[in-house]
């Protein structure tokens, strides 16, 4: 069975959704393994998420954490996590820091019991739950566990986001359908010609969310269709996000040959969400979801469309299927029709304070 849940900004209350991780949790009989970017929770969706870890260790359940030690990039994409750690420590259960230099352990998931999976966009954060358009996906599949704990043993093994994401991308049953699991950075760049090769063959819609889009596969095949003007393409990015790259790569000769596919792709309709810039205690409303519609075709995951994307540790499921491939087509353009169409601005990202008026 694959379950797929979406979040929109003021969408859904912070303890909703801790309440429902906290009876997939309560259903662990023998394992739990978090992979976790950013976990930091308070009050209410502590006690409720805390306290159904707990509960699941006091009965026997074997726990591990992993988590993602923080690192500024120059801009902040994806933005930098706030780890909880004395929240995390006091889950009195085995953990791991995994430092994230150069790259970012950038997962988002839940194994348990080596049968099912809690995985997509979303971070365990109170303003991901409330504030951010995030995707999650439930799994129930011993053969996608399975991989997802190779992938957990990798890192916790080594420690090292580079030497992790090497799990073979072969399909997996997941109820009726045959599910694709993708992890990086050992997958990284496939991933990337992956997505730009089912937006080429894409014959009646392409449907994008994701908070920037930079990897080269999928920026030219994007500006490729766009300009020949025959396919349905369409989607919504995080405005100071974006406009955070461009800035970036009109100072950088090394990269600025990306810029007019960039624009190319954000000429078509494209919204940009007016997130609030990162910058430390702001709040987080970003676009964060991150998935691919291409026909039937859907990819889904913590995967940014980015370069450092595909360095990063991170994982998305390909899948074939009409219902939710519509279903989450409809989202995003449920996401976009919320939001001014993304517009090329001149100048550096606008500072925290100057973002609201």
């Amino acid at each position: 069975m694959l379950e797929v849940r979406t979040l929109t900004d003021g969408g859904q209350t912070p303890v909703e959704v801790a309440e429902q991780i906290a009876g997939f949790v309560g259903g662990a009989r023998s394992t739990l393994d978090f992979a976790h970017y950013d976990f930091h929770l308070d009050g209410d969706t502590a006690g409720v998420v805390v306290g159904a870890i707990k509960a699941a260790a006091a009965r026997g359940v074997a726990v591990r954490f992993l988590y993602n030690l923080d690192h500024r990039n120059p801009i902040p994409v994806p933005p930098p996590p706030e780890p909880d750690g004395q929240l995390i420590a006091s889950l009195e259960v085995p953990v791991r820091a995994i430092a994230g230099v150069p790259d970012l352990m950038h997962h988002k998931y839940v194994v348990r019991d080596n049968e099912s999976v809690w995985t997509g966009s979303t971070n365990w954060t109170e303003d991901s739950w409330l504030r951010q358009e995030n995707v999650i996906v439930i799994a129930e599949s011993r053969e996608l566990a399975v991989r997802f704990t190779e992938n957990f043993d990798e890192l916790w093994d080594t420690g090292a986001v580079e030497r992790s994401g090497f799990v073979a991308p072969r399909p997996v049953p997941v109820g009726n359908l045959q599910v694709r699991p993708w992890f990086t950075p050992g997958n990284g760049e496939g991933l990337s010609h992956r997505i730009g090769k089912a937006i080429g063959r894409a014959r009646r819609r392409v449907r994008i969310a994701s908070p920037v889009i930079t990897a080269a596969p999928v920026l030219s095949t994007l500006a490729e269709k766009i300009s020949e003007g025959v396919l349905d393409i369409a989607g919504c990015v995080d405005q100071p996000q974006v406009q955070g790259v461009i800035y970036q790569w009109r100072q950088n000769g090394n990269i600025s040959w990306k810029l007019p596919l960039l624009e190319r792709v954000m000429q078509a309709p494209f919204s940009g969400k007016p997130s609030t810039p990162w910058g430390p205690g702001t709040l987080h409303d970003f676009m964060h979801a991150k998935v691919t519609v291409a026909d039937d075709t859907v990819f889904a995951g913590s995967f940014n469309l980015s370069r450092s994307g595909e360095l990063n540790a991170e994982n998305v499921l390909e899948f074939v299927d009409p219902e939710l491939a519509g279903r989450l087509a409809g989202y995003i353009d449920e996401v976009r029709a919320r939001y001014p169409a993304f517009a090329v601005r001149e100048g550096p990202i606008q500072s925290p304070q100057a973002a609201r008026p």
